[in-house]
């Protein structure tokens, strides 16, 4: 056996679909970047057709293929919408959210009801939707992003860190549900990276500098820190990895 062979024996995903939400930027945008030059055909589902668009031609530029989904996640008639444009997909990545987050005494219903709608909801649904499927084919792998504010309050973490802590719940439950039939649920845990979603903090050069001390390696994450751990989580060496959470923080939840 050639190390090639090997290697795609662990980790190709030739002939895998993959639906990554939250696709078109930022660990999203890195993560189906990852899995289309793995051999997964990708499914970019975003909200802006044109960087859907930069996304699935990055993709076809690293010779995998690609294709994308307008979808808004605010609705549950949205995620529907998703669930039937997808059709049948052996990996869903669960990459999109929002991160509004008022101080806990100013938090309003409209805003936590949003933020669940997107954090919480839509991977729950999707998850119904498009599991039962992984599991009469005997192939699944539901990942899911969350954040260190699911564990560990801080910043006005408010709904956005409720919904991560639910997303966590969730997946262990859907591992419960899926996991014998073939279909793992797993949480990668980001650390702080500079994307959109952190815009806030990320325009603070002393927030950043000081994120960045709390970690062991001393630098904050980037998108791409991402592709090894989901390429991993999606392909057939993670067949017995369920119900996990997979910080990838460069220390910073253990400093």
């Amino acid at each position: 056996m050639t190390s090639d062979s090997h290697l795609a024996r662990l980790f190709g995903l030739d002939g895998r679909v993959a639906v990554v939400t939250g696709g078109s930027s930022g660990i999203g945008r890195a993560i189906a970047l990852a899995l289309g030059a793995s051999g997964a055909h990708v499914l970019v589902a975003a909200r802006t057709e044109t960087a859907i668009d930069e996304t699935v031609a990055a993709i076809h530029e690293l010779g995998g293929t690609a294709g994308g989904i307008v979808a808004d996640l605010s609705t549950r008639a949205g995620v529907h919408a998703l669930a039937d444009a997808a059709g049948n997909v052996d990996i869903i990545v669960n990459s999109a959210g929002i991160n509004l987050r008022p101080p806990l005494p100013e938090l309003e219903e409209a805003v936590w009801d949003a933020t669940m709608a997107v954090n919480l909801e839509a991977p729950f649904i999707l998850g119904q939707r498009l599991a039962p499927g992984m599991a009469e084919r005997g192939y699944g792998r539901l990942i899911h992003i969350s954040s260190q504010q699911a564990q560990r309050p801080f910043a006005n973490s408010g709904a956005y860190g409720v919904s991560k802590a639910g997303l966590e719940a969730l997946a262990r439950s859907q591992a419960e549900a899926w996991s014998p039939s073939g279909v793992t649920a797993n949480v990668l845990v980001p650390g702080f990276v500079q994307t959109p979603l952190n815009r806030r903090l990320s325009s603070n050069p002393e927030v950043v500098e000081a994120l960045a001390a709390r970690t062991l390696i001393g630098r904050n994450g980037l998108p791409e820190d991402f592709a090894g751990a989901v390429v991993f989580l999606a392909g057939p060496s993670s067949a017995y990895v369920t119900g996990q959470l997979i910080a990838v923080d460069g220390g910073f939840s253990v400093h």
